[in-house]
């Protein structure tokens, strides 16, 4: 008898049946386990999804990020400041008329030159229809076209911004770069009123008198009112600005909108669609100057404003979202 069936019949086992019984289930070796373990190795874990406060967090310091270069351009401050100096200008012929001959006074006029927070308001029955758009527009215009034609539009898309994002900081920004237009005139226009003209009760349009206190409540009425027409210009600017890489079109197109508007507001056949233009909008402030307030002329006037943002907000959206980004 051989030494191996001599194993076998004493109890041992051959080195194929130890194989096979290591091979049982449940007799899974730890080093077989390891190499296993080497040979199929695991899925890595996603990345965890950014929490809503995250992307919050993201949008406000890109929004921060875009007013610090929009209000430390040199170009965007000139255009405040001439907007600044534009209520002096008005302000000081009106001083010296007063000091004169009230002959060839009366109206308007004659009410700014009685009382200093009426030159607030004709401050902005100036600036509202040539000025005001046309530093809203180079600001809103140049916001995507001039990112694409310095070729940087493509480098900001790049980062983990998004195209929605993105495109919504560009229109806060001139959105918070209109209200600042609008303040830097009213309070110009208020600060030049104090020193050239005499304070106290304002005379409103409707011969109405109210006291200083509510003639100021009126003029935060106002600027909150024309600071909404000139987001709804930026809206305009904005869509427009999403269709070129030069930001010179873009401004140029948002004026020859404004001009056009006003021609055909000048044609009386077209009367019946003066309502639903913007720059019959922009003037409706004067409602602050009636008594009672005409509230109906504000609110058509902020629901004019709304649809234009709607409406030149989702075109601006159509056109980025899809739109290849070469430059």
């Amino acid at each position: 008898m051989s030494t191996a069936e001599t194993r076998t019949r004493a109890g041992e086992t051959s080195p194929a049946q130890t194989g096979a019984a290591r091979r049982e289930p449940g007799l899974v070796p730890v080093a077989e386990t390891l190499r296993s373990a080497e040979r199929h190795p695991g899925e890595p874990a996603p990345a965890p999804a950014a929490s809503p406060a995250r992307a919050a967090a993201a949008l406000w310091r890109l929004l921060g990020s875009e007013l610090g270069l929009t209000f430390r351009r040199p170009r965007n401050l000139a255009m405040l400041a001439v907007l600044a100096v534009v209520p002096v200008i008005i302000g000081v012929p009106l001083r010296l008329m007063s000091d004169g001959s009230d002959e060839g006074m009366g109206g308007f006029i004659q009410n700014v030159a009685g009382n200093s927070l009426m030159l607030t308001f004709m401050a902005f029955s100036f600036l509202v229809l040539l000025l005001m758009p046309v530093a809203v527009s180079v600001v809103a215009g140049d916001s995507i076209a001039g990112e694409a034609g310095g070729g940087t539009l493509r480098y900001l898309l790049a980062a983990p911004a998004g195209r929605t994002r993105l495109l919504l900081v560009k229109y806060l920004n001139a959105v918070v770069f209109a209200y600042a237009a609008t303040v830097v005139v009213a309070a110009s226009a208020l600060v030049t009123g104090l020193i050239l003209f005499p304070a106290g009760p304002v005379t409103l349009l409707s011969g109405t008198t109210i006291p200083m206190a509510e003639g100021l409540l009126r003029i935060l009425i106002t600027v909150g009112y024309v600071g909404a027409g000139m987001a709804a210009l930026a809206a305009v600017a904005l869509a427009l600005s999403t269709f070129t890489e030069v930001s010179i079109g873009a401004i140029a197109g948002t004026m020859v909108l404004i001009i056009v508007c006003q021609v055909l507001r000048a044609i009386p056949e077209l009367s019946a669609i003066a309502p639903y233009l913007l720059p019959t909008r922009f003037t409706d402030f004067d409602a602050v100057l009636r008594s009672p307030i005409d509230m109906g002329a504000l609110s058509g006037g902020l629901l004019t404003f709304g649809a234009y943002i709607v409406l030149f907000g989702s075109i601006a959206w159509a056109r980025f979202s899809g739109k290849d980004i070469t430059s």
